[in-house]
């Protein structure tokens, strides 16, 4: 029987209805096709991935401290975070809690341990305390994903990883110029990643990077996730000397890439007052609760809306409830269960149990276990939580109003 295989980018939102917008078609910056034509007409010659490296850092504040903040781009954030992990492989740096599937690809693929950490009580990110249950004497590194947009509160895991000498890795893929405190994700830790694939905050036609002030790593993306673990011998050539990978963005990718980041402070500013103003109609609604924007955001880039519903409240589960709001008219509208990692990764389970490398023992230390309720604070909340991915810089006070009413008559058709 075919697979019913994942969809990603436009093909994901073909046929949604369209009674409010979504991301499709992307509006493109204005210098896209100037940028392209450089491309094609200077023979392929141009070094736009360069261009769009030094635009991207720049933006994000350039230097810190005297040290430049290093940006290398990348076919993707997927690709990304595998070239970091091959990086870190070289630099003997290893083990890792994380969460959603592009974050742990490349970790897997290069023998990492993952350990997940739960979410925070009534969030959807990690903090420093569910962290810290997490840590043992083999964690050698913590990666927290920025969900929907919104900053993980940094500062005590960062406290909490020097403690503990740890290496901190941001997955900032949906939270492209989100603020904590005046400063924006991804110069918060130690390197991080982002994404700007077509259905993303910054979205080309695909595209990602690695961000980090931390020249040794820098060196080592380049080297062995971007060179192939090649370098020159003279009188022979090129030898391999590391396992290397090819993760290098294209230069018509950098192209539109560079195009899309000269528009997308406006984006993001559209984003963070349009799900302000929706949060306070949300949290108006008895039984409702939307995601908190903590005071720590100062710019919340959101790519995703989500809320919680009270079960005692209504009569449906939250399927039901997603389902009804997609059917008035917030296309996507539904639960998302997929996100609690040990429950999606299956194949990791099977590994785990039948004790596959590196689940043997030796490497491992003990049995490790991929079970829904390893994360019992997350697959509760996942079990009430009813989010959508199609909010983007097109909406508009009118279309805050709309969803608000939409998920008020759900709920009142629903009440107990």
């Amino acid at each position: 029987m075919p697979r019913d295989r994942a969809k990603y980018g436009a093909g994901a939102y073909a046929d949604l209805p369209d009674a409010l917008p979504n991301q499709f078609p992307r509006t493109i910056g204005p210098n896209a096709e100037r940028y392209l034509r450089e491309v094609i007409d200077g023979g392929l010659s141009s070094d736009m991935v360069g261009r769009f490296e030094q635009a991207f850092a720049e933006a994000l504040g350039g230097e810190r401290d005297g040290q430049p903040l290093h940006c290398m781009a990348t076919p993707g954030c997927t690709p990304a975070l595998a070239a970091l992990a091959a990086a870190l492989v070289a630099l003997s740096r290893r083990d890792l809690p994380v969460t959603d599937y592009g974050t742990v690809q490349g970790i897997i693929s290069e023998h990492y341990i993952p350990v997940f950490a739960d979410t925070a009580p009534g969030d959807v990110n990690l903090n420093a305390d569910t962290i810290a249950a997490s840590i043992s004497d083999r964690t050698r590194a913590i990666l927290c994903v920025h969900k929907t947009g919104l900053v993980c509160d940094m500062d005590p895991i960062m406290e909490l990883a020097a403690k503990h000498d740890l290496l901190v890795i941001e997955d900032a893929c949906q939270a492209v110029f989100s603020e904590y405190k005046g400063r924006f994700a991804g110069t918060l830790g130690h390197v991080a990643a982002f994404s700007f694939d077509s259905e993303k905050t910054m979205g080309s036609d695909m595209g990602g990077c690695l961000v980090t002030y931390d020249a040794e790593l820098a060196d080592a993306v380049r080297f062995v996730g971007q060179s192939r673990g090649g370098e020159m011998v003279d009188g022979f050539g090129r030898v391999h000397t590391s396992l290397g990978y090819a993760y290098r963005m294209p230069n018509c990718t950098a192209a539109v890439t560079l195009a899309q980041l000269e528009i997308v402070r406006e984006n993001v500013e559209q984003r963070d007052k349009m799900i302000r103003l929706l949060t306070e109609r949300l949290a108006a609604i008895p039984g409702i609760t939307p995601l908190a924007i903590p005071d720590y955001v100062n710019v919340y880039s959101c790519w995703m809306v989500g809320f919680s519903i009270d079960p005692d409240a209504f009569t449906c589960d939250a399927d039901g409830f997603g389902q009804q709001c997609s059917d008035a008219g917030i296309p996507g509208a539904g639960t998302g269960r997929y996100y609690l990692m040990p429950a999606a990764l299956t194949f990791l389970m099977e590994r785990a149990e039948r004790q596959e490398y590196p689940y043997s023992s030796p490497p491992a230390s003990r049995r490790y276990t991929y079970r829904a309720e390893d994360c019992p604070t997350a697959k509760a909340f996942l079990e009430t939580f009813v989010r959508w991915s199609t909010f983007c810089e097109k909406y508009t006070e009118e279309h805050v109003e709309l969803v608000a009413r939409i998920i008020a008559d759900v709920a009142d058709a629903n009440r107990v």
